[in-house]
């Protein structure tokens, strides 16, 4: 579960803490409609958005995930790792 919160983390906004204390691993297919709270990217890549049609039908992230997977996203606040840079220079040429 923490790879998916990684790839949960790469849809969204914000920061998505695994707390579900899950090791085995899981297959299976998500499928949802993003918007404006999600970047439209998949673990492959850039993805296609859901044809009109299709995406009427198919539910928001938050819900996709409580009703396929059975998982509750709850926005938290929680310790996190941060890298801070704070200074970039160019390489010598040397």
């Amino acid at each position: 579960m923490e790879e998916v919160a990684g790839v949960m983390q790469s849809h969204l906004d914000r920061p998505v803490v695994d707390r579900t204390k899950l090791k085995e691993r899981f297959e299976f297919q998500l499928q949802w409609t993003p918007d404006e709270t999600t970047r439209i990217t998949s673990v492959g890549g850039p993805s296609e958005p859901p044809k009109p049609k299709e995406a009427e039908t198919l539910p928001d992230l938050f819900t996709a995930i409580q009703q396929q997977l059975g998982l509750k996203l709850e926005s938290t606040r929680a310790e996190t790792d941060l890298l801070v840079i704070d200074k970039v220079e160019k390489p010598s040429e040397n």
